[in-house]
Order: C-alpha cells, then structure tokens, then sequence
C-alpha cells in the first residue's frame, strides 16, 4: 500500500510573530510550572513595593488558519501495510503529495522569555472537523479534531471506533522539535518546518486493543509536521 492511495488571521505585532511561532515548536518544553514560576517570582528587582508578573513576548490571540501538514514518513506507512491497516481522511483533512493536511481552526499562543516561567510556551493550536482514520475489515478507527499544546510538546484529539466515541482529548502524538529547521515566510504568510509527530504512550496500547496486535510502538514515527500561518 502506497499513501498515494490515501482518500483524502492570526493577529499579531509585526516582528513579534515569527518569534512566538517559532518558540511554538522549539525543542520539547516542560510539561509543567512549578510554584516557584508563579507571577512575582524570580527576575529583576522592581522599585515598587512588589514584583509585577512576567509580560510576554508575544501573544497570539486569534489563530484562524492556515494548516498543519504531516510529511507521512515510509517506516509509518510500511507499518500500516504490515498490519494491514488503510489509511484515510476524515472531514475537512486532505491528502496532497504524501502529507496528510489539517486546516487550522482556532486557538492562542503566548509566549514568555525562556527562564522566567515555565513552560514559556502556552495555548493551543485546533483543528476541529478533520482528523485521520484506520480501517481493517470491519473495524474503523477515527482520531479526530487534533488540538497541538505547545507547552507540553503534545497533540491531543478525540478517538472513535465504527462511529462510537471511544475517548475524547486523549494524548495522541508526542512532538519532537529538536529538528525544526529555521522559520520560513512567504508573502504573508510564515512556516515553520521539521518537527516530528510521534504515535505516544497513550494512542499505541489503544490502537493495539482495537485491532487486535502489540505490533503498535509508543515513539514511532507518523512523518515530519509542517505549520503554515498568516502573519497578516
């Protein structure tokens, strides 16, 4: 089976989006902040009788498009051929020479000066009314309405089985930023490109139960992500 047989504003300061994009998917973040990152915690002495919380660098407020593409890498579709499993699109996602594209519907970003809190990432990228889906015979899976959370390096997404719903916001792809190449723009609009999706801890045991194998490893790789976003 080849993926050729797969069926198918933001509003930011000039100068500042193309560093809160590129924070976005920089190399993994921490998952949490601790009580010491709270607001009024380390930084520069202020001259009033209190410490004001950190400001942001940037703060996306709107993302209203455009798409999140994923490179599907050969060891994932082999692997998919292996178990038998076909690949498909659900709603509005769409496959186009190889990459499997998701319209990116909503969500925020902020972005906070590395060391000053953490994560200094936050927000979340939607993209809802789209998803990918894994048939084998009588059985379809659906993993759906993919939301990306920067700060915890995750993408999250609801999962169906032969129409049923199945879980909801489960941890889907872990993202692996550390081959992120340097950020892109085009006209108006900037892209970021290199991070790695990976099947997580959580979807492969799920996948394995639904069609019946252990052949599904947390860490394999589904392909290479590519963010493409307006910057006016």
């Amino acid at each position: 089976m080849r993926t050729t047989q797969m069926s198918r504003k933001f509003t930011a300061k000039r100068g500042v989006a193309a560093l809160a994009l590129t924070a976005l998917v920089a190399t993994p973040l921490a998952a949490c902040s601790s009580d010491s990152d709270s607001a009024g915690s380390s930084g520069s002495p202020s001259n009033g009788s209190s410490q004001s919380a950190p400001e942001p660098v940037a703060a996306i407020e709107a993302l209203t498009g455009r798409t999140t593409e994923i490179a599907l890498d050969e060891g994932f579709t082999d692997a998919l051929t292996q178990l038998k499993l076909t690949p498909g699109v659900v709603g509005d996602a769409k496959l186009n020479g190889g990459s499997l594209v998701f319209p990116i519907t909503g969500g925020n970003v902020t972005v906070f000066k590395p060391g000053e809190v953490s994560p200094y990432v936050i927000g979340q990228i939607q993209h809802e009314g789209s998803g990918l889906s894994l048939t084998a015979g009588k059985t379809k899976v659906e993993l759906t309405n993919f939301n990306v959370d920067p700060g915890v390096s995750r993408v999250y997404g609801d999962v169906s089985v032969n129409g049923k719903t199945a879980a909801t916001s489960a941890f889907l792809f872990q993202l692996d930023g550390r081959s992120l190449e340097p950020l892109k723009t085009e006209g108006g609009t900037a892209i970021l490109q290199g991070t790695k999706v990976e099947i997580s801890e959580v979807a492969a045991p799920l996948l394995n139960d639904t069609f019946k194998t252990d052949a599904v490893k947390p860490g394999l790789l589904v392909g290479i992500a590519k963010i493409t976003v307006n910057t006016k």
